[in-house]
């Protein structure tokens, strides 16, 4: 039973996912997968790249996320499992790039500039 690596990231959160076949069980830093995200939405997003490719409960995922928010952790997650699936079996990539699973999104914060009160936001301008 081989074990597939891969990483996901998203935002500053990074998800390191080891996919072996299994029974659908998917862990979470030890936790399980409805405990670690408790909003419906994220669980879904996590979920989505097994429905569209209609494996659903064939495969253990055990992941490890560090850093970002929880939104930034799903996200990693989902690319990450994507990722895996499309190393187990090459056939699995067309439907999952026809989603965008496979794309990274490339979105960063943006730093906060000196003399600003955030990246882009300024001072009020007093004329007198």
């Amino acid at each position: 039973m081989e074990k597939i690596n891969t990483v996901g990231r998203r935002k500053s959160a990074i998800a390191r996912v080891y996919l072996t076949e299994g029974t659908g069980k998917v862990t979470v830093n030890k936790k399980d997968v409805n405990t670690y995200f408790t909003v419906p939405m994220l669980q879904y997003k996590v979920f989505q790249p097994f429905n569209i490719i209609e494996q659903m409960g064939k495969y253990d995922v055990y992941a490890n996320i560090d850093g970002g928010g929880i939104s930034g952790q799903a996200s990693a997650l989902q690319l990450g499992i994507a990722r895996a699936l499309c190393k187990l079996n090459i056939e699995f990539r067309p439907p999952l790039k026809a989603q965008k699973m496979l794309t990274r999104d490339p979105r960063e914060v943006e730093r906060k500039k000196y003399g600003r009160s955030k990246a882009r936001k300024r001072f009020q301008f007093s004329k007198r």
